[in-house]
């Protein structure tokens, strides 16, 4: 797959299939994340692959974040549908810079590092989605992945796996989103 065709055709995957991925496929997507653009080469990324244990309570503080501190078994089953049927589930954080011109740029640097990601995952049949909340917030989630909120903060996780579905997402038109000024 060329460049073009997995700019053009890559997807935010809702639903993931449970098979397995390839031995060294995250590793060999994870090289291209940190090849991303990056001013001053902070490497501000650090990625946290979760295992099962530890996503099992992502997903309670998740399902107490979404509809409150006893949330129903149906409500928990909703949320765990979401994050627990991709076969690897990753945290995205960005080393916290003091001056915040640097760290915006660095938020920037991960965000180009999460598509570099998902690019070399859908060039190899592998779909992702990128995903933020309330639980990505949570205290207790810094903890269960020993992240230092002082050092660091959790941009996010990505969710990764084959597609059981790939959806479709139409965009605006070129001409309604570029603009020429003289």
């Amino acid at each position: 797959m060329n460049v073009m065709e997995a700019l053009m055709g890559r997807r935010t995957i809702q639903t993931f299939k449970t098979d397995p991925l390839p031995d060294g496929v995250v590793e060999q997507a994870l090289e291209a994340a940190i090849r991303a653009p990056n001013h001053k080469l902070t490497n501000p990324w650090r990625f946290t692959q979760v295992g099962p244990k530890s996503r099992k309570l992502f997903v309670d503080f998740a399902a107490e974040a979404k509809f409150g501190s006893a949330p129903s078994e149906r409500q928990r089953e909703m949320v765990a549908k979401k994050l627990e049927l991709a076969p690897v589930f990753l945290a995205v954080s960005q080393v916290l810079d003091a001056d915040p011109c640097r760290r915006q740029e660095d938020y920037a640097s991960i965000a180009c590092a999460i598509q570099n990601l998902s690019l070399a995952l859908w060039a190899e049949g592998i779909g992702s989605k990128w995903s933020t909340g309330p639980a990505t917030k949570d205290a207790r989630t810094y903890e269960l992945l020993s992240i230092d909120p002082a050092l660091e903060e959790i941009v996010g996780v990505v969710m990764m796996g084959y597609a059981a579905s790939i959806p479709d997402t139409p965009r605006r038109p070129l001409a309604e989103v570029f603009r020429t000024v003289e």
